[in-house]
């Protein structure tokens, strides 16, 4: 369980956006949304934090992850994906 929870500055529109929600949800790590003006150049917020206007930008404590579904995504398995009980594997892959 992290410490803070994570910010997904994003919009409910974006498809992006959504693969990043699926994915915290798929995990089950706790996190705030934070809805975007749909202008980029109102973005002043999101820009102040990550130096661009782009979603999905996530922030995990001094980690920043902006623009980029793909690196958020690993970013999320490498930090919360559950590691199997020793013996599951073998137990899944024999006959």
């Amino acid at each position: 369980m992290p410490e803070r929870l994570i910010k997904l500055y994003q919009a409910e529109w974006c498809s992006y956006c959504r693969r990043v929600r699926m994915k915290l949800a798929e995990l089950g790590v706790p996190y705030i949304t934070v809805n975007v003006p749909d202008e980029k150049p109102m973005r002043e917020d999101l820009f102040n934090i990550s130096g661009q206007r782009g979603i999905p930008t996530l922030v995990d404590g001094d980690v920043v992850i902006a623009d980029d579904d793909d690196a958020i995504i690993a970013y999320l398995e490498g930090r919360f994906a559950k590691v199997p009980a020793a013996g599951s594997f073998n137990e899944i892959c024999t006959d």
